[in-house]
């Protein structure tokens, strides 16, 4: 996506706050500041030094040049820098709600066919006008992965190969799945297995016109494949495939509506690959009416949800520094 010049360099002005500060309505920014502006953000650039308006003019361009999510709408880097900038923390020489910067803003991108407004969420949104379509900087796992993403990508994988299944579940699962939006998240854990009838957990997501439905989870530590004997570190996806059909037939109580439910749809989770032997046999055995009932996830799933999603690594995956009496300062 390309936008013109002239509304490049106005935005930077706003970042920037190259304006009369006891009467503008963008707060002035030194090159410090900007760098810390684009990183929360969640971009890697860093101002160079340069003079500030036109670097970040620059660095609107090829933030904009980045993937698309949709044809009519700017990218998630674009959106995500939007709202850093309306921040209704970021109020000057006005209220919260921010009205003279978002006409300011408007007057800019207005000729790119783009209105800004405030949702009820206090967040800033952006709207095509000619389809009326709304960027609403999704997390795109598809998307390329920052320096700083993939180390925090190496990280997470370190741990899964020594995590056990239920810190898999707690550490990574619970926190992702709630961040994707999912409600009354409940893990069974090892010590009533005998009463789940195979779901690790359960969880529900309210659809827009507030209809709900009901995911169960099989998780597994390892590798799954659809060789005729499990391995050790393997797992047969013909057994997985019969405890996700048990989930399916079960119930579970919702305590929020006084009821037992049925699982609308099961979820086969793994820390470890689901090989391609292994999908290509799951893939045979369901049914038409069970294909949109039974969904999997494996480890490269897994990582790129939870890196897009912003979530913080497990204590257990951070980096331990051991100091010496020797290293210490006094």
């Amino acid at each position: 996506m390309k936008f013109k010049d002239r509304t490049l360099n106005q935005l930077a002005d706003m970042i920037c706050g190259n304006f009369d500060q006891t009467q503008g309505f963008f707060i002035y920014r030194s090159s410090h500041y900007i760098s810390r502006f684009f990183s929360d953000a969640d971009t890697d650039y860093q101002h160079d030094g340069s003079t500030r308006g036109k670097w970040v003019s620059e660095t609107l361009g090829k933030i904009l040049n980045e993937p698309q999510t949709s044809p009519n709408l700017p990218p998630d880097s674009f959106c995500r820098v939007i709202q850093e900038l309306m921040d209704q923390g970021n109020c000057l020489n006005e209220d919260a709600e921010r009205p003279g910067a978002l006409a300011l803003l408007n007057s800019t991108i207005s000729r790119e066919g783009f209105e800004a407004f405030y949702s009820e969420d206090k967040r800033c949104y952006l709207k095509h006008i000619g389809t009326n379509a709304i960027a609403l900087a999704s997390p795109n796992p598809h998307r390329p992965f920052s320096v700083a993403e993939v180390k925090k990508r190496e990280q997470l994988t370190g741990y899964l190969e020594k995590c056990s299944e239920d810190d898999f579940i707690n550490d990574v699962l619970l926190p992702l799945f709630r961040q994707l939006g999912f409600h009354r998240i409940t893990a069974a854990g090892h010590k009533d297995k005998a009463l789940e009838y195979g779901k690790d957990i359960w969880m529900k997501f309210a659809l827009p016109t507030q209809h709900m439905l009901y995911f169960g989870l099989q998780v597994k530590k390892g590798k799954l494949d659809s060789a005729g004997v499990s391995r050790t570190a393997a797992a047969n996806i013909a057994e997985i495939h019969n405890q996700a059909l048990m989930m399916l037939g079960s119930e579970v109580f919702d305590p929020e509506i006084g009821k037992k439910v049925l699982v609308d749809h099961a979820f086969i989770v793994s820390a470890g690959e689901i090989t391609k032997a292994g999908r290509n046999w799951l893939g045979g055995q369901l049914d038409v009416s069970k294909r949109s009932q039974i969904m999997f996830l494996d480890r490269e799933d897994i990582l790129n949800l939870f890196v897009v999603t912003n979530l913080p690594l497990p204590d257990a995956a951070l980096p331990k520094f051991d100091l010496n009496e020797d290293d210490l300062p006094f």
